[in-house]
Formats: C-alpha cells, structure tokens, sequence
C-alpha cells in the first residue's frame, strides 16, 4: 500500500515539474512573439504625432481658398454660468462665402430662422409669424467672428485678429481633431470673447466644434455635423427663406 502512495507521489511530483517547464517554455513563446511589436515591427502602428501649428494652418489656408458653401448641422449650447444654466438648440446651417449668406434654421426646442445677408440680419418666429430685422453695419465684423471662424477666412487675416497656439488633439466622434486656442488682439473682439477654441478636423480642415469664451465668462458651444461642403445651394435657399404674408419689425 505504501508502494502505491509513493509511486503516486512520484508521479505527480514528475506532472507538476512538466507543467512547470511548460509554462516557463509558453511565457518565453509569449514574450518571444510580443519582442517583434515592442521594437517596431512593420506589422505596430504607432499613434501618430500631431502635426505642427504651421502645417495646421497651411491645410486650413489651402481649404479656405477652395472653400464655396458649406451646409451641416448644428448644435448650440449656451451656458450661463452665474446661474448654472444650460441651454441647447438644434437645427441646420447654410453658408455661402461669395456673398456672405448664412441661414440658421433652428427647429428645437422652437422654431426660429436667421438670415445674415450683407450687412443685415432678419430673425423669424413662426409663432407670432414675425420677422425682426437688424442692421448691422457696425458690427458686421462681429458676425463672421461668432459664426464664420474659421469657415473661408484665409489664416493670415485669422492670424492679424488672434494669438493662436496649438492645444494638443482630440478625438470627436472618430474624428481626429487639433484644437486651436485663439486669444483676441483687437479690443472690439476682446471686449465681447475673452478667447476661442476651435476643433478643426485634421480630414476637412474646417471646424467640427467651436467654444466661444465671453466676457462674463459664459460660453457657448457650436457643433457641426453631417458636413457638406461645396454644394450648390439654391438660390431659394437665402433670397425667400421666409413667408411672405410674415409682418416685417425693424429692431433697434
């Protein structure tokens, strides 16, 4: 009986040692097989290095030269901070460079249109089937600050109105994208926004995604989504957005 417990002994003490030198022996295969990817092999993709500032604004340059209309869906969020605010509304854009026309067509939470034509700009509200139109002579530089940054406008004139540095990179619904900072230079752009950040898709090179930093320090964000750009847009698009039997308020 004691011959068969030692023999038992001995048999399992030889298994254990096999499975020892086996597990050594896949530990190495394992290391031997990763070696190949922690040195490099053609097979590790490394991440890929964020492009410098002046390629950035280059590919931004070269875009916005060959950049004629631009439709997307938008999404704006105002956040008041004082009073921890937020508030979001969704709808369409259409942008026309030649002739400076933009349309926000907003649908949610209400409806409501926006036309910036020349130095103009028309609000309508379905509700009280009303349109309230502004001039907006002084201020037009304003309008291409807060809804054109970075849509059409060569680098160079971006670059006599701002500090820009770069901020690293992110990724925004699998899209890769710099983010610029942009600090005012003139007081009359520094007097309403503090500094800007702009996502610009390192694909289009046009932003995805704008933060604009007030005075006060609320800000709001725009996203853009479903990008289309050099469409030809119709000319119904801006020249009758609005119904006709609308009543017509001139604003202050």
């Amino acid at each position: 009986m004691m011959s068969q417990i030692t023999k038992l002994e001995e048999s399992r003490r030889r298994f254990r040692k096999r499975m020892s030198r086996l597990s050594v022996a896949c530990v190495f295969t394992l290391l031997a097989l990763s070696l190949p990817f922690a040195f490099g092999s053609p097979g590790f993709r490394k991440p890929k290095p964020a492009p410098p500032l002046g390629e950035i604004l280059r590919q931004m340059n070269d875009r916005a030269k060959s950049l004629e209309t631009v439709s997307a869906n938008i999404e704006y969020t105002k956040v008041t901070v004082v009073v921890n605010d937020k508030s979001t509304e969704y709808g369409e854009l259409y942008f026309e460079k030649n002739n400076t026309q933009i349309l926000l067509n907003f649908q949610k939470p209400e409806p409501k249109m926006i036309l910036f034509r020349k130095n103009r700009a028309e609000i309508y509200l379905p509700k009280i089937n009303q349109i309230q139109e502004y001039n907006l002579e002084k201020q037009s530089g304003l309008v291409e600050q807060f809804l054109l940054l970075g849509f059409g406008k060569e680098t160079g004139e971006l670059e006599k109105s701002y500090t820009i540095k770069l901020n690293g990179e992110e990724v925004l619904e699998g899209d890769t994208t710099a983010i610029l900072e942009l600090t005012p230079r003139k007081e009359n752009i520094s007097a309403q926004l503090t500094k800007v950040q702009l996502w610009i898709s390192e694909e289009s090179w046009i932003p995805v995604q704008q933060k604009f930093f007030e005075a006060g320090g609320d800000y709001l964000i725009t996203r853009y989504t479903a990008v289309k750009t050099n469409r030809k847009l119709p000319p119904s698009t801006f020249q009758n957005p609005f119904p006709k039997d609308a009543k017509r308020v001139k604003m202050g």
